[in-house]
């Protein structure tokens, strides 16, 4: 029923993240995750695409089919123990009194016979994380003032990015790097906050900063194995290793105790 919500009348255009379907029913993850693969299994959710990063991959765009939706079987009435419905009778009368009436004055029903038992709350919109609001306004204060522009709508493209798997740290280095970038541009060649926000352009500064602190990552990763290798094979260069260094070795595992004494490395 929420994905259904979600989708454009002809079933098209389903895009919310499991995470968000989790907050807004208060269903397990692994309920949730489950529920949407068997849906997938029967053919009643179809997969179209993907939409737009989070932080576990992409978020899935999905199309109802209706026409395996309209040939479910429907939600019967709860039956009474005559084998009625709860609240009429055949002959059109009523089984339970109420405070209505009925043209020959007798009680009718306290309430409509389809009318459900269980009230379903309306979803709650997730509370904002603590600090977020001072997150944003240093990414509002970032961006330049000439082109700031939809506080109000920035503010909500911004929440539902972070929601969706951005940090605030990386929207606000992506908003210090795209000002720096346009620098000295005229206003007929920049872009204001609301189109950027709306459009995503952090996108593009959000990846290269991924990509080059997973680069940094590597870097140091391959410095410790050279360093690994000297150790292992008494390389002179084991003079300059430092003391953090060969405690990094030792944490990482790439280098025993007796093979630091051995290679003459102090840690």
């Amino acid at each position: 029923m929420f994905l259904a919500d979600k989708a454009s009348d002809d079933g098209s255009g389903i895009w919310c993240s499991k995470g968000t379907i989790h907050r807004h029913t208060e269903l397990g993850e692994s309920t949730v995750k489950r529920a949407v693969n068997e849906l997938v299994q029967e053919g009643i959710l179809i997969e179209t695409g993907q939409h737009r990063r989070c932080k576990h991959g992409y978020t899935v765009v999905y199309h109802m089919n209706l026409a395996i939706v309209q040939t479910l079987e429907l939600i019967s009435e709860p039956y009474d123990k005559v084998g009625y419905p709860t609240g009429s009778r055949v002959d059109g009368g009523h089984t339970e009194r109420g405070t209505g009436s009925v043209p020959d004055g007798a009680p009718g029903p306290e309430r409509t016979p389809n009318n459900p038992k269980t009230i379903l709350k309306p979803p709650t919109r997730a509370r904002m994380p603590e600090g977020m609001g001072k997150n944003f306004e240093a990414a509002w204060n970032a961006y330049p003032a000439d082109r700031r522009r939809n506080k109000s709508s920035c503010h909500q493209h911004f929440l539902q990015a972070v929601e969706e798997g951005l940090t605030a740290e990386e929207l606000g280095r992506a908003i210090k790097s795209y000002a720096t970038e346009t620098s000295g541009y005229t206003r007929s060649k920049v872009c204001f906050s609301d189109n950027w926000f709306r459009e995503q352009r952090w996108q593009r500064h959000v990846d290269e900063m991924r990509k080059a602190k997973i680069e940094k990552a590597e870097q140091a990763e391959n410095h410790l194995k050279q360093r690994a290798d000297y150790v292992k094979n008494h390389h002179w260069m084991c003079a300059h290793i430092s003391i953090a260094e060969a405690g990094k070795l030792l944490l990482r595992g790439l280098v025993s105790e007796d093979e630091l004494r051995r290679a003459g490395v102090v840690y």
